[in-house]
């Protein structure tokens, strides 16, 4: 009897402290049911998903707020059902943190399927603060490589871009290492793993279609008309892109 007038009497603060868990598990839920299914049965778009996980995941901070509403009518929110609606409150961090997670994929995704379109151009400085712009490598083969200090399978794949570029910039292709990292940082990584290409930052006008991928390592390839070609992602994916580049300074389609 005593435990249950307790437990009615702090069902608010217990609801809320419950619903960050609450929320976690419905990802979880969702992100399994869609691991298992989504290549199955049924074809479920990131975007959906995503929407989907954020739907789920607000469920019980919309349970709280209703238990509060009820109890509002009754009486004055005590401390305790006001901690309730803060532990509440906080269980919205998940739905928001896999809504912009899933829109960063989602434009990520869409930006490295764009192809036979005008490349956005960009300008920046370089590492050594030289401005490095897109409109003056018209009619060169441009690679725009996004990569982080952090990221392994990017500093695997420097010394062959490097190679690459090496052997084919007497041809007009260019090379363009893009990192959100600032300039030290990338400086330290580059006395490990040392390329001639340019390495980019921030400093400048990088359009969103460069800095937001769905994966890094991630190359755009642009023709020398200035065209957008195939993304590559990955280390896996290097030879073909090694065959692109030359393709396209030879004048192949």
């Amino acid at each position: 009897m005593l435990v249950s007038l307790a437990l009615k009497r702090h069902r608010l603060l217990i609801a809320g402290f419950l619903a960050p868990f609450a929320a976690a598990g419905l990802v979880m839920l969702i992100s399994a049911w869609a691991e298992r299914w989504a290549n199955g049965r049924f074809r479920v778009s990131v975007l959906t998903l995503g929407v989907t996980m954020v739907l789920a995941s607000s469920i019980p901070f919309l349970i709280v707020v209703f238990l509060a509403t009820r109890e509002r009518r009754t009486h004055r929110i005590s401390w305790s059902e006001s901690l309730g609606l803060f532990f509440a409150i906080v269980s919205l961090v998940a739905p928001i943190f896999f809504l912009y997670g899933t829109i960063r994929i989602w434009l990520g995704m869409r930006h490295e399927a764009a192809r036979n379109i005008p490349a956005p151009v960009f300008q920046a400085r370089d590492l050594y603060g030289n401005n490095q712009r897109l409109v003056d490598h018209k009619g060169e083969v441009v690679l725009v490589n996004v990569w982080a200090t952090w990221c392994g399978p990017c500093l695997a794949e420097m010394p062959k871009l490097d190679h690459l570029y090496q052997e084919h910039k007497n041809q007009g292709l260019i090379v363009f290492g893009l990192s959100d990292e600032d300039p030290a940082t990338q400086r330290k990584a580059l006395a490990r793993q040392p390329v001639t290409y340019p390495l980019l930052t921030y400093d400048g006008q990088i359009p969103g279609f460069y800095r937001y991928v769905a994966g890094i390592p991630t190359t755009f390839v642009i023709d020398r008309r200035g065209i957008l070609q195939s993304a590559f992602m990955g280390d896996e994916t290097f030879e073909k892109l090694d065959t692109t580049a030359v393709s396209l300074l030879s004048g192949q389609p």
